[in-house]
């Protein structure tokens, strides 16, 4: 094998991460915008559209991607910080309420994709086990229902943002009615969970929260 060959992988490698993080950096600024495109995302990113392409086959992939930056970058600290809380209901509820004003700032993220649930709650999914802490301390304290479980959190926060981080709901709007569905995980005259939804039934729930925000 040539010497140079180790290094010039290397670089392929070094090359291939900048043009994702481009990417990725380029489709939060283009949907911070309103809506865009992938040629759009391509340009600002200094890239050609194979390129993008060939590291997000379609829009599908953007909004994954950029999602699990806002998630990687602007959430997930908040959410390390506040483990230890002195009041971890309130903490949840300001964490939600960030985290649909960061979805809310990306303008065209949610109509960007035709399934934006289904990409939203699997980027969650990634992130229940850090919620999990905070959740069991809220529970402990008396704040939330017990039989709430971390694997819930996804889905009960991509129904509040399927019909809140809407381009031109109000921030108030948001904090207003994020409150109202917080209410829901009240332990107090609460009634009992059913069973958690079979494989199939979720995939119904994801399809209608899908539907609303399509409409």
């Amino acid at each position: 094998m040539p010497n140079g060959a180790p290094r010039t992988r290397r670089l392929r490698r070094v090359d291939a991460r900048s043009s994702v993080e481009r990417i990725i950096a380029a489709g939060r600024d283009v949907l911070g915008a309103g809506e865009g495109s992938l040629e759009q995302i391509a340009a600002e990113a200094g890239v050609g559209i194979a390129t993008l392409y060939r590291h997000f086959p379609n829009r599908e992939a953007i909004v994954r991607a950029v999602l699990d930056d806002i998630l990687e970058t602007d959430l997930l600290p908040l959410i390390n910080d506040a483990t230890a809380s002195r009041h971890p209901r309130q903490t949840l509820l300001d964490i939600a309420t960030r985290l649909l004003d960061l979805i809310t700032e990306e303008r065209g993220l949610v109509t960007f994709a035709a399934n934006f649930a289904d990409v939203a709650v699997d980027a969650l999914q990634r992130f229940s086990e850090s919620l999990r802490p905070l959740l069991e301390h809220a529970q402990e304290q008396g704040e939330i229902r017990t039989d709430l479980t971390a694997d819930d959190i996804p889905h009960f926060l991509v129904m509040g943002i399927a019909g809140l981080a809407l381009p031109g709901t109000a921030p108030s709007m948001r904090a207003r009615f994020m409150a109202l569905l917080f209410d829901s995980l009240n332990p107090v005259g609460a009634s009992p969970l059913p069973p958690a939804r079979e494989e199939a039934e979720d995939g119904d729930l994801r399809a209608a929260i899908s539907g609303v925000v399509r409409d």
